[in-house]
């Protein structure tokens, strides 16, 4: 099988800067208008600046004549790079698409190499979906970047199950303080650690989970946290794993309204005196892809409607006590003394992680390496929770299949670390339910 040729847009260098290291034994060509894009991102502290700064370096690292003549070996097994200097407009291009513009450079550089090279295949990557639209609408293949994409979004790991028709005593074994019902002992077969159950029979019922260090199925009581208390059975299951101790990464997924952040918080608070602070941050996506500088006033006013959700729902906890009580008053004082810290994620990012309660809402705005960059800074004592909705995406170049909360629910399956809760069920307001189902 001849060997394909890829080209790469900027967009998928600054989602990964290691995504040259992934296509195999395939040649691999940049060309130099992403160079000069990535420039443009070199200075800054979110992710996509540190990626731009290490693939320039990984770049620098591959230097010399070769690298815009014949190519350089990316590694043992791994084909060619090299950076393609055309910057040619090529008249199969031009003829359709007259603006110059750097998409439409990188789309002349791959028509280009599709003509010069016949016999292989040429394939334009990249995870601007338009820009595919383009290649493909003037005979030039294009994908997307799927090194880290889910085959299927509808095969997700939920994190829970529902049992029909389980037996009358087993039900009765798990109820009994203190005693779980041995694994072995049902017909249940691939559970997974910590993963959820809803048994059921005509008679009675019970909601339990896998506890893989007595490997047995316990009982999961409905309980509340910091005064909110779990509205259905999902709400109780994330409320348990986010308090359980040994549950150490927790993922919330479900629609708008379901209750993800705010149980979070509840449970933070509800364990505050285990962790040394509470940090609750999320990514920062600008409205319409316009920088922060376009909204007016000060860096406290421009992130203000970004932070301000998270207010929201730090007030509906404290609106569950009255205004004299120590837990009203308490948050106040946490918020004053920075032991409760809201603030956007990149603000975060430079900070230690040690015996930190760390909340990340809107996680399905943050690429996987992202997401990977946060959890492998977290030190001893730290719980780390994410939550998002994989449907609702902000960022241009992320969707359901390849953001980071979905790859990561489909990774961590399966270690006992880790616990994850699909929300399904609305408990916001009947108005919300229904406009969240059917608009």
């Amino acid at each position: 099988m001849a060997k394909k040729l890829f080209i790469l847009d900027t967009n998928v260098i600054l989602h990964d800067y290691n995504s040259i290291n992934n296509f195999q034994e395939h040649d691999i060509v940049i060309p130099i208008t992403v160079l000069e894009e990535l420039d443009q991102f070199k200075k800054g502290q979110d992710q996509i600046h540190y990626n731009a700064r290490q693939f320039i370096r990984i770049m620098d690292g591959l230097s010399g004549d070769k690298l815009v003549k014949g190519g350089v070996s990316v590694g043992k097994g791994k084909g060619k790079i090299r950076i393609s200097t055309n910057h040619l407009h090529d008249s199969s291009v031009t003829a359709v698409f007259a603006e110059d513009k750097p998409d439409h450079r990188i789309l002349s550089v791959a028509m280009y190499f599709t003509k010069r090279y016949s016999s292989r295949q040429v394939v334009l990557v990249t995870k601007d979906i338009n820009l595919r639209l383009k290649a493909k609408s003037i005979g030039v293949r294009a994908q997307d970047y799927f090194t880290d994409r889910i085959e299927d979004i509808r095969m997700l790991y939920t994190g829970q199950r529902l049992l029909n028709d389980f037996a009358s005593d087993s039900i009765d074994k798990i109820y009994k303080n203190g005693h779980g019902l041995e694994i072995s002992d049902t017909e249940i077969t691939d559970l997974m650690p910590n993963e959820y159950l809803i048994l059921k029979n005509l008679q009675k019922s019970v909601l339990a989970y896998n506890d893989p260090s007595e490997k047995q199925i316990r009982r999961v009581e409905k309980l509340p946290a910091y005064g909110i208390t779990p509205r259905n059975a999902e709400q109780t299951f994330a409320l348990h794993a986010l308090m359980n101790p040994e549950v150490l990464l927790v993922t919330l997924s479900g629609k708008a309204g379901t209750g993800k952040t705010l149980l979070a918080l509840a449970a933070a608070l509800q364990m505050r005196k285990r962790y040394q602070q509470i940090y609750l941050a999320r990514p920062i996506v600008p409205l319409s892809n316009k920088d922060l500088g376009y909204l007016p006033g000060d860096i406290g006013q421009k992130l203000d409607p970004y932070m301000q959700p998270l207010f929201d729902n730090l007030n509906v906890i404290k609106n569950q006590y009255k205004e004299s009580s120590k837990d009203f008053q308490r948050i106040g004082e946490m918020v004053d003394n920075e032991k409760l810290y809201i603030s956007p994620l990149s603000y975060i990012r430079g900070r230690s992680l040690e015996r930190i309660f760390f909340i990340v809402d809107e996680a399905q705005n943050l690429t996987p390496h992202e997401v990977k960059t946060i959890i492998t800074r977290a030190g001893e004592g730290t719980k780390i929770v994410f939550t998002g909705d994989p449907y609702q995406i902000d960022s241009p170049y992320l969707d359901a299949q390849s953001n980071g909360l979905t790859y990561l629910i489909d990774r961590m399956r399966g270690q006992e670390v880790y616990a994850h809760v699909t929300l399904a069920k609305g408990e916001r307001s009947l108005l919300a339910e229904l406009a969240s189902d059917l608009l």
